[in-house]
């Protein structure tokens, strides 16, 4: 999967994060195909030097991100690579060629016919419905098997398993409906981890983690920065936050638009308004610092005081925005979209969008409020 004809960037020589004001913290959203345009992200920041620190993800995101923290620097984009020209779909679907106009409509129906190979194929059993006593694990359309496969012959989970760099994925459970996030600086993390977070219901089947059946945590919040601004310890960090779907759109005047509008508005997750929310809370923890500065000397030591100055922080949070534009000829299929034309749009988009906010380095601009905690990039 060349990527002839993009800009191209300076090699990498594995210094680029010492250029970045703290940890470099990559966070994914997911969105099936459209997860291409991630690639492309990640491809720029490797050829850049930089190296995520940690890798969030829900969905696709997080088999992205498993791709890219689960194996060694030098073997990452190969590995991405290999994933990828696996999952792209045939562009002559039914023997229909793509200059008739209609290939890649037909080539998103096969994929739903009969899925693909490497990653999810029909689950006879359940569509003759005889699968209503297998539970939770065998009630989809799908089954997942071959991702299975897929994901322990290019993930290297022993190397994982170092957290040489941290990996999170979200899942929903399927029976409390809380969110969780797996996170390998608590515990380990295995395929079924990653699949659950790609198990989305009723397409693809719950993952069973410790008895208990999970799915896809995009139903519940596709967008995972709310973890990263939350996380403990705070780190000051340059999020580059990748969105592949879009809040704002045009007013839908057919019902193929409110179909693919609807998707957007679901699965955005409302990023927008949950760094909102994070901005407001870490510009208090900034005023809680503040105000402790101006306490004597004598009474910062009182255990009542420390305790709560311990809400405070001076940390900066740099989130450099990067969104999915919308791809020509893109409708509410576009998240199945896995021929060869519509991953090398989104992939290629990735990768100028992302060479774009490396150039402008925005987090080395003096910040215009020292008592912002959440900084924005778009």
């Amino acid at each position: 999967m060349a990527n002839s004809g993009k800009p191209r960037g300076p090699a990498g020589n594995g210094r680029g994060n010492g250029d970045l004001p703290g940890q470099v913290v990559l966070v994914l959203q997911g969105g099936g195909a459209l997860g291409a345009y991630q690639v492309g992200v990640y491809e720029a920041l490797h050829e850049a030097g930089i190296e995520p620190d940690w890798v969030i993800g829900t969905s696709i995101g997080a088999i992205n991100a498993s791709l890219i923290a689960g194996n060694r620097p030098e073997h990452r984009l190969e590995r991405v690579n290999a994933f990828w020209n696996l999952m792209q779909a045939s562009t002559f679907a039914f023997g229909v060629p793509d200059w008739m106009g209609l290939g890649n409509m037909m080539s998103n129906m096969a994929t739903v016919l009969r899925g693909i190979p490497d990653f999810f194929t029909p689950n006879l059993h359940a569509l003759r419905g005889s699968a209503a006593q297998l539970g939770a694990e065998a009630a989809s359309y799908y089954s997942t098997a071959p991702l299975r496969g897929t994901l322990q012959s290019l993930v290297d989970f022993e190397y994982l398993c170092q957290c040489r760099t941290r990996l999170t994925v979200g899942a929903v459970n399927a029976c409390s409906g809380e969110m969780r996030y797996f996170d390998t600086r608590k515990e380990v993390l295995g395929v079924d981890h990653v699949m659950a977070s790609g198990a989305l219901p009723p397409a693809f089947p719950a993952v069973r983690i410790d008895g208990q059946p999970y799915w896809d945590g995009g139903i519940y919040s596709n967008t995972p920065i709310e973890a990263v601004l939350d996380d403990k310890p705070r780190r000051d960090s340059v999020i580059f936050a990748v969105n592949v779907w879009h809040q704002t759109a045009p007013e839908p005047d057919s019902i193929w638009q409110v179909m693919a509008r609807h998707k957007d508005i679901q699965f955005a997750s409302r990023a927008d308004s949950h760094i909102a929310r994070q901005k407001q809370i870490h510009r208090l923890r900034h005023v809680i610092r503040e105000l402790h500065k101006q306490i004597p000397a004598s009474k910062q030591a009182d255990p009542r005081v420390m305790e709560l100055a311990s809400w405070g922080c001076g940390t900066t949070m740099h989130v450099a925005h990067l969104v999915a534009p919308r791809v020509d000829g893109e409708d509410h299929t576009k998240d199945i979209d896995f021929t060869p034309a519509g991953i090398r749009a989104r992939r290629q988009a990735g990768y100028a969008d992302t060479w774009h906010m490396i150039r402008r380095a925005p987090w080395k601009e003096a910040a215009t409020d020292p008592i912002e905690g959440v900084i924005e990039h778009r």
